[in-house]
């Protein structure tokens, strides 16, 4: 399943709702030019909604940590929102869940970049 990508906008913030994969090839650059058009255009708070992400491989991983460091590069801010288990249990593994700002629901992952 290709990965898609909505954009809605919530008290200022980016939210980007992700579905299907995020693996090597088409959903590795679909996620990347995502987050570099919203850094691009200014956007600085970007909340990345991963509830329906049934999959990444360690391309994904290491597009998730390049749109990290991308934002950071541009005083913005990119947190995870709503890991499935399979996401949290890589994240975990690679020690990536100490990276990211994560949070379980999106009330609580809006309200922190006020």
């Amino acid at each position: 399943m290709a990965l898609t990508i909505a954009s809605r906008e919530v008290d200022g913030v980016t939210v980007l709702d992700l579905s299907g994969r995020i693996t090597l090839g088409e959903g590795s650059v679909q996620l990347r030019d995502a987050i570099r058009d919203l850094i691009g255009k200014g956007q600085k708070n970007i909340l990345l909604n991963m509830g329906d992400v049934s999959y990444i491989d360690s391309s994904g991983l290491g597009e998730l940590v390049s749109a990290y460091t991308t934002s950071k590069n541009q005083s913005a801010s990119l947190k995870l929102l709503k890991l499935t288990k399979r996401v949290h249990d890589v994240l975990q593994l690679t020690k990536l869940y100490t990276v990211f700002d994560i949070y379980d629901d999106e009330a609580s992952a809006i309200g922190s970049y006020k």
